[in-house]
This record gives structure tokens, C-alpha cells and sequence, in this order.
């Protein structure tokens, strides 16, 4: 990298500290990622494009998910086995609310079948695209309906259930921890063993899953000395990930998506409000509140709907467990379904 670019990139970081110590004074729910976001959004879409190194985002991933993972205590683990039925259920929902609005998009839109059914889906926008681009899908315009159901989920959802209920009771908050250095050594060795070995294992996700996969064992087990991250390094993860969000806002990612962006926004937020419902509506019926749910059917990406249930101090473990069901349930299954939608179009 050039030097120019460098000084460029850490400017960009220096901006985006600036926005989400701004945003937190202002008592902005998940301000250290938000304020980055909004602020690399602005900077790449309005004034000059930046490239952030795709490396900087395991970083944060790395640390929010190792902080996620102590949560999973064995009383979590037991809720989470509890409701593995409404756990699976929710997951098998979202696919189908994302085939019904593919069918939607494809009408208003007239793009092809493998396009919209990839830009409604919930799987990220990297395995999206590539799985596009293997089966004729316009990459361009999935990789704008992942990248902005994300972005708005992110922004939106917190936003609207802080100020709907509040930060919601501290009894999701990690209880007799206390910061130790030995432990913040254990948590995040082992989590940088971990996520590296699901990296070369080539599991999706390596570096949420594998730090995850961790910490959540090890607290469950009380196997190692752990202890969680202070808020400085919460903050410096949260940074790393909105950052590296907003600057994937291109004004060629616009240019790409061409006259759908329209449908495609339409269609996000279809999916995002009738996820929503879908999860109020469960909540009547089962012993989990409607936040849990709500968090937990948000067709988001785990890292940032995990982030947001800590700060809002809500089920943390079990929230997680919703995101991943629906990680294990989808990306297995998408090349086939992909194949069969393009033989019924043929």
C-alpha cells in the first residue's frame, strides 16, 4: 500500500473515532460502530473513495466474538436447548419470507430469478456474490441488497428498540468476572488459535465462529482463566467493524445495481419489517420477549446483531444461537436451492 493511501486509511480511522466518540456522548446506541459507518458511508459515497483492508474486520470479529462467547454459560446453553425448537422454526421462516420477496423483487424489478433470490436471502454479501457470480446472477445488485439490509438492520433496529424500551435490565450483563490480565490473555489466544484454525479448516465465517467457538466452551466448561474485554477494546472492535462497513458504500456499488435500487430497497425493507412481525407474533405464543426475537429473526449478519444484544443488555447467548441456526441452515443449502430456482426459470 502506498503511503499516500496509508495516511489516507488512518485519517479515515482517525474521523471515524471522532464520529463514534460524538455519537456516544450524544447516549447513541452501538455508537463506536454507527458513528464509523455513517462516517465512512459519507466519505465514500460524497467526497473520495477509500479502501479499508478487508483485514481489519476479523480483528473486530475476533474480539466481539470472544466477548459474545463468555456469555454462554451452562444456564444458557440450557435456554438455548430449551427453545431449539422455536430456534429452528425462526431460522426455516426467514428462508421462506426471502423466497416469497425474492418472487416479489424478481416481479417489480424483472431481474432473473438467481438475483433476486440471492438479494433477499440473508448470507452476507461475499458468499452472495460469489454464489452469483457462479450461477449468472447480476453481482452487482446482490452485493448491494446484502450490504444495505446490514447497514439498515444495523442503524435501524438498535435505534428503534433503545428508544422504543430502553437499553432493556442489566441481567444479561456478565456477572462475576472481573478484568485480569492473565485472562484477557487466555480469551484471546485462544481465540486467535481458534478462528485460524476454522480459517484454514476453510469454515465459513472462521474468524466469528472459530473465537466463538472458544470462548463459549471454555466459559461453559470453566476450563481457563477468562476474562472479558474492558470497554476501550469493545469500543477499538466496534471501530474496526463500522468502519470497514461504511466503506464498502461505493458510488459504483449504486452504479452497478443500476434501476433496481428501488425494487431492492423496497424489498429490504419488506423483509426486515415483516421479520419483525413474524417474531412479535412468536413472542405471544412462547416465553421469549419480543426483543429476543426480534434481535434474534433480524435478517442480519451475527457479528453486529451479537453486538447489538450486548448493549442492549438482552439474551445474548441466545440471540447468537438464532443467527447461527440460520448461518448452518442456509449456507449449506443455498447452491442447491440456487440450482433448482434456475432449472424451473429454464
Amino acid at each position: 500500500m502506498k503511503t499516500s493511501n496509508i495516511i489516507r486509511v488512518f485519517a479515515c480511522y482517525g474521523l471515524a473515532t471522532l464520529t463514534g466518540y460524538t455519537a456516544s456522548r450524544f447516549n447513541l446506541p452501538l455508537p463506536w460502530m454507527i458513528g464509523p459507518l455513517i462516517c465512512m458511508a459519507i466519505i465514500n459515497m460524497f467526497i473520495t473513495a477509500v479502501e479499508i483492508p478487508v483485514k481489519t474486520r476479523p480483528i473486530g470479529q475476533i474480539i466481539i466474538a470472544a466477548q459474545v462467547g463468555l456469555y454462554f454459560s451452562s444456564d444458557a446453553l440450557r435456554s438455548i436447548f430449551d427453545h431449539v425448537g422455536i430456534i429452528i422454526a425462526m431460522a426455516i421462516s426467514t428462508v421462506l419470507l426471502s423466497f416469497v420477496l425474492s418472487l416479489f423483487l424478481k416481479r417489480i424489478s424483472n431481474c432473473d430469478p438467481v438475483t433476486a433470490f440471492l438479494s433477499c436471502l440473508p448470507g452476507g454479501p461475499v458468499e452472495m456474490a460469489n454464489l452469483a457470480q457462479k450461477y449468472g446472477g447480476n453481482t452487482g445488485v446482490v452485493v448491494f441488497a446484502q450490504t444495505l439490509r446490514i447497514t439498515a438492520i444495523v442503524t435501524c433496529i438498535p435505534l428503534a428498540l433503545y428508544y422504543i424500551n430502553g437499553a432493556g435490565s442489566r441481567t444479561s450483563a456478565l456477572v462475576g468476572f472481573e478484568y485480569e490480565y492473565l485472562g484477557m490473555f487466555c480469551l484471546t489466544v485462544g481465540a486467535v488459535l481458534t478462528s485460524t484454525l476454522f480459517y484454514f479448516l476453510r469454515i465459513n465465517s472462521p474468524f466469528f465462529l472459530g473465537a466463538l467457538a472458544f470462548a463459549s466452551m471454555a466459559s461453559a466448561t470453566d476450563v481457563l482463566p477468562l476474562s472479558p474485554y474492558p470497554s476501550e477494546v469493545l469500543a477499538f472492535g466496534q471501530i474496526l467493524l463500522g468502519t470497514w462497513l461504511g466503506s464498502t458504500f461505493k458510488r459504483a456499488l449504486f452504479q452497478r445495481a443500476g434501476r433496481q435500487i428501488g425494487s431492492v430497497i423496497s424489498t429490504t425493507g419488506l423483509l426486515i419489517i415483516s421479520s419483525a412481525m413474524l417474531a412479535i407474533i412468536i413472542a405471544e405464543l412462547s416465553d421469549i420477549s419480543w426483543r429476543t426475537l426480534v434481535l434474534g429473526s433480524a435478517p442480519g449478519s451475527v457479528t453486529e446483531m451479537a453486538l447489538t444484544a450486548k448493549f442492549l443488555h438482552d439474551d445474548v447467548a441466545l440471540i447468537t444461537a438464532f443467527h447461527l441456526m440460520r448461518i448452518f441452515l442456509i449456507l449449506p443449502n443455498v447452491p442447491w436451492m440456487v440450482k433448482l430456482i434456475k432449472k424451473q426459470d429454464n
